[in-house]
């Protein structure tokens, strides 16, 4: 079975047996003129119609969506993982120095104020730095799920049906 749709009015569905072909697609086009004489087509056709512009309507299997929500799924898990890994480096070195700061207000040495004040406006460095470690390291965790998800998608032999030292499938 075949369905066809058509631009204008993508609520119309003519289903045609056999597959996709132009003795197909000219059944379709009886249908249609079927359903303009009845006056059951939502859409005037004024400019004209040809068999080339139907649109073939292709369902994907329930598994398909499922495998492809999980792939797109994986993909935005894995953008995060990236987002959230440039922002600890970038913000690595700057919390470290303040860290480094927060040690002086647990000796004995004298703190000059320059540093307290430093330490102050590095605090909300130091708190983005350390919430978005701890966030990447969550994202982290689950791309290890993302990763494996891609990575059977994008093989189509299972990992233990290739002998990965000669890269051949292993014989039986």
């Amino acid at each position: 079975m075949v369905q066809y749709t058509l631009v204008q009015s993508p609520e119309v569905v003519l289903t045609i047996p056999g597959k996709d072909s132009p003795k197909a697609r000219d059944k379709a086009m009886d249908q249609l003129i079927e359903l303009m004489d009845a006056g059951k087509l939502p859409t005037d056709l004024a400019d004209g119609f040809s068999p080339q512009q139907f649109i073939e309507v292709k369902e994907l299997s329930p598994q398909d969506t499922t495998d492809e929500d999980a792939i797109t799924q994986a993909v935005q898990v894995l953008s995060n993982l990236a987002t959230l890994k440039l922002k600890v480096q970038e913000s690595r070195a700057e919390a470290l120095k303040i860290r480094a700061l927060v040690d002086l207000l647990f000796t004995d040495e004298p703190v000059s104020e320059d540093s307290i004040a430093q330490l102050k406006d590095g605090f909300k460095v130091l708190k983005t730095f350390a919430q978005t470690n701890l966030r990447y390291r969550e994202a982290r965790a689950q791309a290890e799920h993302a990763r494996s998800v891609l990575d059977q998608a994008l093989n189509p032999i299972a990992p233990d049906a290739v002998d990965f030292k000669k890269g051949d499938p292993k014989k039986n």
